[in-house]
């Protein structure tokens, strides 16, 4: 049930439009003050009343009866509480009713999302530095696809530029075709790190990658059959680690796909009057707020934002997006600025269509990344490190736990993806193993642990052949947790609306600490049958949000831990 549309219909003060009320009604943060809040400032400069005034009006005007128990006006705000046990009853059966679909929505209905994300490079490792681009997408992505919307997910690769020239260069002269085989992208990453030393005392190894690189591009077979292994490798590695993250893409239409269609969006751009030569290179004014955004350098070499635009085209014509979510660390924030001016000068209305969901960095004690130099922290290594550290807490915990392996997997990796998307994405953060793992914490760990005390109360109680009687959930512990239940859908159209997944990670951390206080408050196996009933409605409920919040994040549910 809609509570909030249910208050504002109750509200019957002249002047007071009920759909800017809806718009205003929030849960209340303190439950001590009641379920539900309205803030009368906005309406109350609207009616040219004091907002104090107009609460004590509509919070006298309400009828009590039915789901609203009281209205009580405090300062500028009115405060609803409701009938406990209807409110209970309703929570309890919508949210047991609808099951996995419970947060499901049709906000996105017949609208189309593109999310572009992860984006890895070939031949590149596939390290630190990607984890919060790749989960925070793929979390957007699922988010996305709950709530109605068909959501593309777009693995725009990096397979294009003068660097693998320069591989290419290193190979020929230091590769060794067993240490690809047997390492991979870590044998590639090794004679990448030579040739820039080796460069460094012979610059003319520059100018054989570029003529190595100017093959690629002529269509060389040589070349192509070269650089075709090395994508083939890196493609290998990237996919069993996107496995572990449960993470899929719709499209893997990196650079190089958008070779062909960029001399048509030069052309279109010339044609508009926008594309200006300077130096011999070629660009595009974007006014005195920021710089020109260069698409030809002189040599006739196009750029990754040439690139872009071709995408941003290409993206619009075969998916017609409503909107285009570019999932990309702060650093690039100039590129996005340039690319959607630039847009918006072509006089494509879509451009306000387009967004840079900006993230900050994700870094280890080891410091900063750099392929270049060798100091790389690979993904792997450290998924690997945590399931390690998760399989030792959990033998500790219990010894004889059937499938523990693949419960460290779950635990291990959910630790890493839920520390990084904890926080807001803008914010720059260090990943602590201990810190991610702590079993007591605002981590997956604890809220893994919560499911699994959920499911073995399901499993330990069996089925009750009772009414439930909802007075059993009438203690302010239980209030909170169907609060939180009630707040689910909700929470889902926050993340979504601000691109957060940490709005769902931290609902996740809240629902699983009210239910820990209820769990201690109230006894669930030994109670009377019509008691038990209602509380295992309860327990139920919290199970399956628990589940499908993980799910959205990326994040295994063990039953056991």
């Amino acid at each position: 049930m809609d509570y909030k549309r249910l208050i504002a219909s109750a509200i019957t003060t002249d002047g007071v439009d009920c759909e800017a009320a809806y718009a205003l009604i929030m849960p209340s943060k303190d439950s001590s003050r009641g379920d539900y809040s309205l803030p009368c400032f906005k309406i109350a400069a609207a009616v040219k009343k004091s907002p104090a005034a107009l609460a004590a009006e509509i919070a006298s005007s309400i009828k009590i009866g039915g789901y609203i128990a009281s209205a009580v006006s405090e300062g500028g705000f009115v405060n609803f509480t409701l009938d406990k046990l209807a409110y209970a009853r309703d929570v309890l059966q919508a949210a047991l009713e609808k099951g996995e679909d419970y947060g499901r929505s049709d906000v996105g209905a017949g609208k189309t999302v593109c999310i572009d994300y992860s984006s890895v490079n070939i031949a590149k490792p596939f390290h630190m530095g990607h984890l919060l681009n790749t989960v925070l997408g793929a979390a957007l992505y699922r988010i996305f696809n709950k709530l109605g919307y068909n959501a593309v997910g777009i693995n725009h690769l990096g397979d294009w530029g003068t660097q693998f020239g320069k591989l290419i260069t290193a190979y020929k002269l230091w590769g060794d075709d067993a240490d690809i085989d047997s390492r991979g992208v870590r044998a590639l990453v090794d004679i990448y790190v030579r040739f820039h030393k080796e460069a460094e005392k012979d610059p003319s190894l520059e100018d054989t990658a570029r003529a190595w690189f100017k093959r690629i591009e002529d269509g060389d077979k040589e070349a192509i059959e070269i650089f075709n292994r090395f994508k083939k490798s890196t493609m290998a590695e990237v996919s069993r680690i996107y496995d572990r993250l449960r993470v899929t893409f719709d499209s893997y239409a990196g650079e190089s796909f958008y070779n062909d269609k960029m001399d048509a969006v030069l052309e279109s751009m010339s044609d508009k009057g926008l594309l200006e030569e300077d130096d011999g290179a070629k660009i595009v004014r974007l006014g005195d707020d920021m710089p020109p955004c260069l698409l030809v350098r002189s040599d006739g070499a196009t750029l990754y934002a040439t690139r872009d635009l071709a995408a941003a085209y290409y993206r619009k014509k075969t998916y017609d997006f409503d909107k285009c979510l570019y999932v990309v660390a702060y650093q690039q924030n100039l590129h996005f600025r340039q690319l959607f001016k630039v847009l918006e000068l072509a006089g494509e209305p879509w451009h306000k269509d387009m967004y840079h969901v900006a993230h900050g960095m994700v870094s280890l004690e080891e410091g900063s990344l750099s392929t270049r130099s060798g100091n790389v922290v690979y993904l792997e290594d450290v998924l690997n490190k945590a399931v390690d550290k998760a399989a030792e807490i959990i033998a500790e915990k219990s010894a004889r736990l059937e499938g523990a392996d693949e419960i460290a997997e779950q635990v291990g990796v959910g630790a890493v993806i839920f520390g990084v998307l904890y926080n807001n994405r803008i914010k720059d953060m260090t990943f602590s193993y201990s810190r991610a793992l702590n079993f007591d914490g605002e981590t997956a760990p604890y809220v893994q642990y919560t499911h699994a005390r959920c499911c073995s109360l399901l499993d330990k109680c069996g089925t009750v052949d009772a009414a439930p009687d909802y007075e059993g959930i009438s203690s302010p512990e239980a209030g909170e947790v169907i609060k939180l239940i009630d707040n689910y859908p909700q929470v889902l159209l926050s993340a979504a609306e601000k691109y957060e997944p940490c709005f769902v990670a931290r609902y996740l951390v809240d629902l699983a600490q009210a239910f820990s206080r209820f769990y201690l408050a109230c006894n669930i196996n030994n109670a009377e049958p019509p008691v038990k009933a209602s509380r295992l409605m309860l327990v139920k409920a919290v199970k399956n949000i628990l589940c499908d919040g993980l799910r959205l994040l990326g994040i295994g549910a063990p039953v056991k831990m």
